[in-house]
């Protein structure tokens, strides 16, 4: 099953909301998001139809192994990805903003390279740190 960009959005999004509170209602993504009530209902809809995400009887939306697995991906990549540009010199908001865009298009590859790159020069800078 192909996820799109948006759906990524969408389950990235209520990854951060879990994270921030026991219970993610569709109200949350709405406003963690800037979109209409219908717009979001129709996305976890399909979300759901697809397995991605169950909403129970209460209407607490939660992510299913599968839905998670995609969200932690694209978390970490936007995480990984707005710290190197921001050790970079990159300005915090131009980072997230960018980050945002490269997290769903970034090959495995190139991500890995990155992400090891950004590990290394953490390592590098506490280890710098520690002897100051």
């Amino acid at each position: 099953m192909a996820v799109t960009e948006a759906v990524e959005n969408y389950l990235e999004t209520i990854l951060i909301l879990s994270k921030q509170s026991d219970e993610v209602h569709a109200i949350d993504i709405c406003t963690y998001m800037g979109y209409s009530r219908p717009t979001v209902s129709i996305i976890l809809k399909k979300m759901r139809d697809d397995g991605l995400v169950n909403v129970d009887s209460d209407n607490h939306i939660t992510l299913t192994d599968s839905g998670r697995e995609v969200a932690e991906r694209i978390y970490e990549r936007h995480i990984i990805v707005s710290k190197l540009l921001m050790m970079l010199g990159v300005k915090k908001e131009t980072a997230l903003e960018d980050a945002c865009k490269i997290e769903h298009d970034i090959s495995p590859e190139s991500f890995e390279a990155l992400k090891q790159h950004y590990l290394n020069l953490s390592s590098l800078m506490k280890n710098s740190a520690e002897q100051e």
